[in-house]
């Protein structure tokens, strides 16, 4: 999982892509923002459906798709056409992620309109219609038609209900494991209440991670991870480490492997993985070599 708005060039996308491939990862996803989350406006930015065309093309196997698109950015027809044309493109390996927006800042610096929280998902929720609609009519079409949907999110009185009708894949985007219980349990019963075997959703979770083979490995990332991520620029290498060691994945491969074989019991069946450390071709390396057999 790529977050495209903290620094990502043409260059390293490139790189991620030729990797995530050959590496044998599952899937590639990027964010879809138009700034720095986290206050460094002089940050490259990427814009996230042309990158994701360049990945149809530099990659062969691995799923790819946004996490997510607001469907407040584009029209709902017009992502609709868009989403084809990639899907087409890579051979049918585009997963839809979408949302109803949420970062206020972004829709004001770049003039689009935010609306209330009610009118963002009435929009979410009819915008899908819409392009189911216009994959019946559009050329090219998906090669998947309808296009599997990812939708994120906890809440019980619209996400969850949304996401047991309309999605393919749901995200929870911390590494909560109690939370992840008590949602996986509200979304199996939307499902039943519809008619729908609640195991046709897949079912994933976001995390950052830091990864060493040694001790002083751990702590050269840490070390870096603090001037990507700004809320940690303050702490030490060994305080990034203490603090990030419950919501992220942290450790060595082994320690790492057995934390997601521990959570996966929880019923996920996917570790979305956030690459903060863009250059780090080596960490994503050692996932591979290290952590993927393990869990696979």
């Amino acid at each position: 999982m790529i977050e495209g708005q903290e620094g990502l060039s043409w260059d390293r996308w490139r790189s991620i892509c030729l990797d995530a491939d050959r590496l044998g990862f599952a899937s590639l996803r990027r964010s879809d923002h138009l700034i720095s989350l986290m206050g460094a406006p002089d940050r490259d930015c990427i814009e996230c459906w042309t990158s994701l065309a360049l990945a149809a093309e530099w990659t062969r196997r691995i799923e790819i798709g946004p996490m997510v698109s607001p469907m407040t950015f584009r029209l709902p027809s017009v992502l609709a056409k868009i989403a084809a044309s990639v899907d087409a493109l890579s051979g049918g390996r585009l997963l839809l992620g979408v949302g109803a927006g949420w970062n206020e800042n972004e829709h004001t610096v770049y003039g689009i309109p935010f609306m209330t929280e009610r009118e963002r998902f009435d929009r979410l929720e009819s915008g899908i219609k819409t392009m189911r609609e216009i994959w019946d009519m559009t050329n090219p079409k998906p090669v998947r038609n309808p296009i599997p949907l990812l939708m994120g999110g906890k809440g019980a009185k619209r996400t969850l209900p949304l996401v047991a009708r309309e999605a393919t894949e749901w995200n929870l985007s911390r590494l909560d494991g109690d939370m992840f219980r008590e949602r996986r349990e509200v979304l199996e019963q939307c499902c039943r209440d519809i008619g729908r075997d609640p195991s046709t959703i897949r079912r994933s979770v976001m995390t950052g991670y830091l990864i060493g083979r040694t001790r002083s490995e751990l702590l050269e990332r840490a070390a870096k991870m603090r001037e990507v991520v700004t809320g940690l620029k303050a702490l030490s290498p060994e305080e990034v480490l203490e603090n990030r060691r419950q919501p992220w994945l942290i450790g060595t491969p082994e320690e790492i492997a057995g934390r997601m074989r521990e959570l996966s019991r929880l019923g996920i069946d996917l570790f979305m993985l956030q690459h903060f450390l863009l250059d780090d071709s080596d960490g994503l390396e050692l996932l591979a070599s290290e952590v993927l057999p393990a869990v696979a």
